[in-house]
């Protein structure tokens, strides 16, 4: 009896928090605060860079992979019973998969200038991480610039930009259900990272084709264009290298050492955007209330449990990363500590079960409206109702 009633306390007080963080909208007229004052604010150490302190991390994240890698490739062939295979093999793409993306969050840090206080090193050790993980570097690098310039922007923001509901696709209505969102959930995790690096797919709209591969794509400006070849020799040396793998140990090989773990980078990826930038409390402006500190401050952070430090706290820090994407991550704690008395009802903090979340906005984020006889014309607001 004791235990039951325990039980369902703990499934209300989980319930409780779960609505009020969904209902509980975050506020969107112009803060009583400016950037200026959060940042004095934090202490000036939190934005000091530190060379050896970064490099600790990709020693720290690259040594686990290996050991994860030579157990795949030593013992879990040797493994006397098939079942245990059966077991070891999704184990090792998690797990492998959830530090290769600590791995990719550190690249994704020295996009942002945040490695050390040299770009030339933040950019070769950014390009070589993320070619290892098929990503783009300097053509990512430019077009995550621009989210950050633009978060919150119907017109201009880079990525997961909602649809108005004036422009939902005529399919929209039948994957208003649970089946068409387990689909939806499917496709998004799986393929949209490759899609939007190659056709755009979820990102702002251009006026012609955009694709991160494309030096001459309408997402760079002329004097970026000779990275963006860079970034696509990167990938080609590494696709190359997977060629030879391919050659040497087979195709199954690879997909299971490599393969897979990096799906599981890609789903993270996708996952984490997904969530920090979609929530029925977080608004979205066209250009006629859109600016940068009310954009930056429409983002949410999310408890990933033992995650959040795999993942080098990206998940959980994440408001702060936006209002001052320069600083380390091991010093992002810190600095939303110091910053969420200040920002009050701006900083949003979302502790629903990841699972749980994922689902609910699925569900409820399907388009951006404002809100019918409201003055705020220019400020939009997730539903679902088509």
């Amino acid at each position: 009896m004791g235990g039951g009633g325990r039980s369902s306390a703990t499934l209300k007080h989980q319930n409780s928090i779960e609505n009020h963080s969904k209902k509980k909208r975050v506020p969107h007229a112009k803060p009583p605060f400016t950037l200026s004052q959060l940042k004095k604010a934090i202490s000036p150490h939190c934005f000091h860079r530190s060379t050896f302190r970064s490099f600790s991390y990709v020693l720290y994240d690259l040594t686990i992979a290996s050991c994860l890698f030579y157990a795949a490739v030593n013992y879990i062939p040797t493994l006397p019973h098939e079942n245990l295979s059966l077991l070891a093999w999704p184990l090792y793409w998690f797990i492998q998969g959830s530090i290769l993306t600590g791995v990719w969050v550190i690249a994704h840090e020295c996009g942002h200038h945040a490695f050390s206080d040299h770009q030339w090193l933040d950019d070769l050790v950014g390009l070589i991480l993320h070619s290892l993980l098929l990503v783009p570097y300097f053509s990512w690098k430019y077009s995550h610039r621009r989210h950050h310039s633009n978060t919150g922007s119907l017109e201009r923001d880079e990525v997961f930009v909602p649809k108005t509901k004036s422009s939902m696709g005529w399919y929209s209505k039948y994957l208003n259900n649970s089946p068409g969102r387990v689909l939806t959930l499917a496709i998004t995790l799986t393929l949209g990272w490759p899609l939007y690096l190659a056709f755009n797919v979820s990102g702002r709209s251009y006026e012609r084709f955009a694709c991160h591969y494309d030096p001459y794509g309408p997402i760079y400006s002329n004097r970026e264009r000779l990275q963006i070849y860079v970034s696509d020799a990167g990938i080609l040396a590494v696709c190359f290298g997977l060629y030879k793998a391919v050659l040497a140990k087979g195709l199954v090989w690879v997909v299971c050492v490599y393969g897979v773990p990096l799906l599981v980078v890609n789903g993270f990826l996708v996952l984490i955007t997904f969530l920090q930038h979609t929530h029925p409390a977080v608004p979205h402006y066209d250009s006629s209330e859109w600016d940068w500190l009310r954009g930056a401050l429409a983002t949410v952070d999310r408890d990933y449990g033992i995650l959040n430090k795999v993942l080098h706290n990206i998940t959980d820090t994440h408001v702060a990363h936006h209002l001052f994407s320069t600083m380390p991550h091991y010093h992002a704690m810190e600095a939303t500590k110091a910053i969420k008395p200040i920002l009050g009802e701006y900083y949003h903090f979302d502790e629903t079960p990841i699972y749980k979340a994922m689902w609910r906005e699925a569900k409820e984020c399907m388009y951006v409206e404002p809100d019918k006889g409201s003055n705020g014309k220019g400020v939009y607001w997730y539903n679902n109702k088509l």
